[in-house]
């Protein structure tokens, strides 16, 4: 059974999206970031770089969300979360959720954490401001790319998905939020349908209003 340390509305959401996409048993346990349990001895041991999430699965713990995302997509291939190889798609999953972790999700760090990026307490607005234009433009990007499409990538849903719906998440309260793009919106308020994210958002304390 897999196991998936997690926090809420964290690194961990897309992974969680997942799981509940593939329909297979797992626990869930959560790392109190509140109380840094993400440094403590025994997370450590699991995962040396003490960041959330950690996925344990028959024995062997997995850590960085999207290598999560995958293992679990090419573990489980008759979901289809992730393109055969051989199929013109798979190098277009590749791209888009490297976009969406190395560049997107890595700006977003930036943006929530200024005080990693200066030791001048004036310049931490200055850092906001500028990474919300940023990444702004970023889901501009993924609107323009999104029209006429129901799925980033191919026919249907992949982990893709699930990891730029977390991102999005993230972005909500931005002056031009995801949902403020049209083909953005579309986008996302068809996947808020799906019953795994509707049950991870239970769990994890978020509100799908919005998205209705």
């Amino acid at each position: 059974m897999y196991q998936l340390y997690y926090y809420p509305l964290n690194a961990s959401m897309a992974p969680h999206f997942i799981l509940e996409e593939l329909n297979v048993e797992f626990e869930l346990i959560k790392v109190d970031r509140k109380e840094n349990a993400q440094k403590s001895k025994e997370y450590l041991a699991l995962n040396p770089v003490g960041r959330i999430p950690t996925l344990v699965d028959n024995g062997a713990a997995i850590f960085e969300s999207p290598a999560i995302c995958i293992h679990l997509a090419e573990s489980n291939q008759t979901a289809n979360l992730i393109p055969a190889i051989g199929s013109p798609d798979r190098a277009l999953f590749f791209q888009w959720l490297m976009y969406l972790t190395n560049t997107i999700q890595a700006e977003l760090m930036i943006y929530f954490y200024p005080d990693r990026h200066t030791s001048a307490e004036g310049d931490k607005k200055s850092i906001v401001d500028a990474q919300e234009v940023r990444i702004t433009e970023m889901f501009a990007l993924l609107d323009k790319e999104l029209t006429d499409r129901d799925y980033l990538v191919g026919d249907s849903v992949t982990a893709c998905d699930f990891f730029l719906f977390m991102l999005a998440v993230w972005a909500d309260e931005f002056k031009q939020p995801p949902l403020a793009f049209d083909n953005l919106a579309r986008y996302l308020k068809r996947l808020a349908k799906r019953e795994s994210v509707i049950r991870v958002c239970e769990k994890e304390g978020l509100s799908l209003a919005d998205y209705e």
